[in-house]
């Protein structure tokens, strides 16, 4: 954003403009008696309440800027993210305002004496995942329950009631109807909150044994996710004399009526917010306004009311948007206009780094339920600082605590997300409604309470160490052991995942505003894969346990304490893996031809009994134009080869269609003089291919090969291209091949996709094979469900100093990423499949353990782990991401085969 500036005017008392003399009023004294000087206090008691309600009294010289008082404050409080607090006071005419750091106090408040200053959060982050520290989140429920008494947090009854239970589980721990009722007889959370009395006891009953730190993250996840999540109104109107209310966030200055939000101006749009008396200006930026008018006017209340809400905004946007806290200017000597406020602080990008850089540990804020005083945060910073286990065991148990964490966000944008997209339109039939979420709603909730557990669990593992409680806190066989035995209890609920897909299916075909409210989700960001591919993941999940419980029970010697269970466990998933295993294998491949039928176009009912998909890829095809890159997909009663659609769609366009029966593969380099060209002899007609390299006309010359074979038992052939005279002269002998011409409008395609700014879910495997020049097979998808991974990184460019904590998650060839593992959506994407990983060699300059290098031709990026198990574990997943072609897929093979190399990974788009 541009400038940020304001006016200000002296006050003139009444006579100087005219020059008047000073009026010096009518003397009540004695003759003789003089006015003695009022002697000035030494110290100011200032008044603070504290979120929590209680009192603090702090003494400081009258003098004093505001930054000395928030200095006291957050040192008595042992509070280390304290740039995201203020300290806030009511004025005369009974709005807030918050205590300026750089001016004197008594500048500020007119009776000291008088004023009670409130603790209270000034910044809302968007993620509060983004708070490092515990006490931090704590302080923020604590903010939340302030705005829902005081009405600021307007949301429905339910959410209100389900926020209030989350906040008695952490002051009085579990239900009990008799304390609740107690409880909430004297402590009042809503107004009027008798009405949903019998709502919140309800839900109270349903978080027993969660810890106060489990519900205090829980009243943040909720309250984020409300529009109302950190808004302060402030009154105005438009220039029609519409009354509106201005607010600010991380996002921009919001413009509502009411409590819906009509406006944002986001701070990538403005280019100068001021103020002149009471007008508060935003000036946008040519390209935003347009024709339109570029500058945007509100009148608030009065002049102070205005030059607070600019204040305000001047402070969101430095705290959120710069890098650097801004240096002051330098003062004129004659004249000065426009305000020289400025926000005093560090930047959120600042606080992050702090953190990240000085390698601060998070110091666990101890505290047991019922009365909790913000004092016992001070003697938290004598505990012993947290400790990470050496053990390998240690991160495992964080691989499963990170996948765990990703696949249940997964599980979310089913449950959660196209949910409440299809129940907004009413797109869904009530029948299928039923199927879909009593089938997965279940599995959902018991993910919730397993992930729970394992988060207590590592974190007293975490904790300090103790001889006593060693045995039993550095443990996991327990826990896995009770969660993989339950699962079974769901095993019916996967095998209907296969009735769910193909019900979702038929109904897309049959209703049309499903197929709209279809299309259009795909298109948001949180459905960052095909949305059929979250139906796969419950059944997925399965094998990520198999295989991890294997490492444990690979690390731990038979005698060692967690080794049993953890036998046990490996034992009770694998029988549900044996049970489920044909139907993965089938749901894999409904869900890639349900995927295809959407992407290919030219082509009805490819989803057909018994029809197998095999392999999908790019080959350069022979034509009288010379060689042309087209897409190919076999099948195992079919070949189709296919062009790119026209600009700005993700489909492609069908070109030809070969039947498998009858069908001939030879090598054909010499004839053709073409580097890694082979003939394929179908019934109608003779093409030669070529592949991008050798390993890769391997690929397909087996595969076609195998399918081949496979077809001469089958006497199904394979569908007629719509609207295409199919030839049934024999086949043509090698001088008869096929050179058709074909429009190169269609094949062009948008090339940019994955390079720049492309469409939605360029990334997909098929795309990427477009992109990369290179194929993937079924054996390669079924490989890739067991190399998923995710967890922290450090990332660097190749030309950059710097290095960037991010949240990765590596699944379908892919990595995503996010700023914390809270987000509902990834910021960037990178596919994989074309990329080398390796060690960076002394000429890439990084002096750094754990690093990992990826490379695509001139893109290359390096990757940083937290330890040597974590980094073996990237480069294991990254590299066995493109097994061998041929490996039949089985939900029940012993361990992850071994990987051919890179050749066949793929790379994608980058931010």
């Amino acid at each position: 954003m541009g400038e940020i500036e304001g006016t200000y005017r002296v006050l003139q008392t009444a006579g100087m403009r005219l020059g008047a003399q000073t009026p010096v009023g009518v003397s009540t004294l004695e003759p003789g008696q003089t006015l003695l000087p009022r002697m000035q206090e030494k110290h100011l008691h200032l008044r603070v309440k504290l979120l929590d309600n209680t009192m603090e009294i702090f003494d400081i010289e009258p003098k004093c800027d505001g930054q000395v008082l928030l200095t006291q404050v957050w040192k008595r409080l042992n509070l280390v993210e304290c740039d995201y607090f203020g300290m806030e006071f009511q004025n005369t005419q009974s709005y807030w305002i918050w205590l300026e750091p750089m001016k004197p106090i008594i500048r500020q408040i007119r009776r000291p004496k008088n004023v009670v200053l409130r603790l209270a959060v000034k910044f809302f982050p968007p993620d509060p995942g983004q708070l490092q520290e515990e006490y931090t989140r704590y302080l923020f429920a604590l903010q939340l329950k302030r705005d829902l008494l005081e009405e600021r947090l307007t949301c429905a009854d339910t959410t209100a009631a389900l926020l209030t239970s989350h906040l008695l589980q952490s002051e009085i721990g579990d239900y009990d109807e008799t304390l609740d009722r107690e409880h909430l007889k004297v402590n009042e959370y809503l107004p009027g909150q008798q009405h949903c009395l019998e709502k919140i006891l309800e839900f109270h009953q349903k978080h027993v044994g969660q810890t106060p730190a489990e519900s205090d993250f829980q009243v943040l996840e909720i309250a984020r996710k409300l529009e109302m999540y950190g808004i302060r109104f402030h009154m105005a109107s438009d220039r029609e004399g519409t009354k509106i209310q201005l607010a600010v966030s991380h996002m921009g200055v919001l413009v509502f009526q009411g409590t819906t939000k009509i406006n944002t101006f986001n701070w990538s749009k403005v280019r100068k917010l001021s103020f002149k008396r009471k007008r508060f200006l935003i000036k946008l930026h040519p390209e935003v306004h347009g024709p339109y008018q570029d500058t945007l006017e509100f009148l608030l209340g009065s002049r102070d009311e205005c030059k607070n809400f600019w204040k305000i905004c001047v402070e969101y946007h430095t705290f959120f948007r710069l890098l650097d806290q801004p240096k002051p200017k330098a003062k004129a000597v004659f004249f000065s206009r426009g305000s020289s406020f400025r926000y005093s602080g560090r930047t959120q990008k600042q606080l992050v780094d702090y953190f990240k850089d000085s390698g601060m540990k998070r110091i666990p804020y101890e505290r047991r339920h019922s009365k909790t005083h913000t004092s016992v945060r001070a003697l938290t910073a004598d505990l012993p600082k947290q400790r990470v286990p050496a053990d390998e065991a240690y991160f495992i148990v964080k691989e499963i605590l990170a996948t765990e964490r990703t696949y249940l966000k997964d599980l979310e944008v089913i449950t959660v997300w196209f949910r409440s997209a299809v129940v907004k339109e009413d797109a869904m039939p009530a029948t299928l409604m039923t199927l879909l979420f009593s089938n997965i709603d279940p599995i959902y909730e018991f993910h919730r309470g397993f992930l729970r557990e394992v988060e207590q669990r590592l974190a007293l593992w975490e904790g300090p160490s103790k001889a006593h409680t060693k045995g039993s806190h550095q443990r996991i066989g327990d826990i896995l052991l009770r969660n993989m035995r339950q699962l079974k209890e769901f095993t019916s609920y996967f095998q209907r995942h296969d009735e769910v897909l193909t019900e979702l299916e038929k109904a897309t075909k049959r209703c049309k505003k499903l197929e709209a409210v279809y299309k259009e989700f795909e298109l948001q960001k949180v459905c960052y894969l095909p949305l059929n591919t979250f139906l796969l993941k419950p059944i997925q999940r399965l094998l990520h346990y198999r295989l991890l419980l294997r490492r444990l029970c690979g690390h731990y010697s038979p005698g060692h304490h967690d080794y049993a269970d953890c036998h046990d466990a490996l034992k009770a998933i694998t029988e549900v893996t044996t049970t489920l295993q044909h139907i993965l294998i089938r749901l894999e491949n409904l869900q890639k031809l349900t995927e295809l039928q959407r992407d290919l176009v030219g082509i009805e009912n490819l989803i057909a009994p018994g029809r197998e998909f095999i392999r999908e890829g790019c080959l350069h095809k022979l034509t009288k134009k010379g060689l042309q890159q087209r897409m190919f997909f076999l099948f195992s009663d079919m070949l189709l080869y296919t062009s790119k659609g026209v600009a700005g769609t993700s489909h492609f366009r069908i070109r030809g269609l070969l039947p498998l029966q009858g069908m001939l593969v030879e090598e054909s380099d010499n004839e053709w003089s073409v580097p890694h060209c082979f003939t394929i002899y179908a019934a109608q007609k003779t093409i030669v291919v070529a592949a991008s390299t050798r390993l890769e006309k391997e690929k397909w010359m087996l595969d076609l090969n195998s399918a081949i074979q496979a077809a001469k038992s089958g006497g199904d052939t394979a569908p007629a291209l719509p609207g295409r005279t199919v030839c049934t002269r024999p086949p043509r002998s090698p001088n008869e091949v096929s050179l058709e011409q074909e429009s190169e409008d269609d094949a062009r395609g948008v090339r940019s996709s994955l390079e720049g700014h492309g469409q939605h879910r360029a990334n997909t495997t098929m795309h990427v094979c477009w992109y990369r020049n290179t194929s993937v097979s079924r054996a390669d998808h079924s490989a890739a469900v067991e190399n998923q991974l995710s967890g922290y990184l450090l990332r660097k460019f190749k030309n950059s100093h710097g290095w960037q904590k991010l949240w990765v998650v590596f699944t379908n060839f892919c990595l995503f990423f996010y700023k914390t593992h809270q987000d509902d959506y990834p910021l960037a994407s990178l596919p994989l499949l074309g990329y080398s990983v390796s060690i960076p060699r002394e000429a890439d300059g990084i002096h750094k353990d754990y690093v990992f290098k990826l490379q695509f031709k001139s893109h290359v990026y390096f990757f940083r782990a937290e330890s040597k198990y974590t980094f073996e574990r990237w480069m294991e997943v990254i590299q066995g991401a493109s097994s061998s072609a041929g490996r039949a897929p089985s939900i029940v093979q012993d361990g992850p085969q071994p990987s051919s190399g890179l050749e066949g990974m793929v790379r994608g788009k980058e931010e």
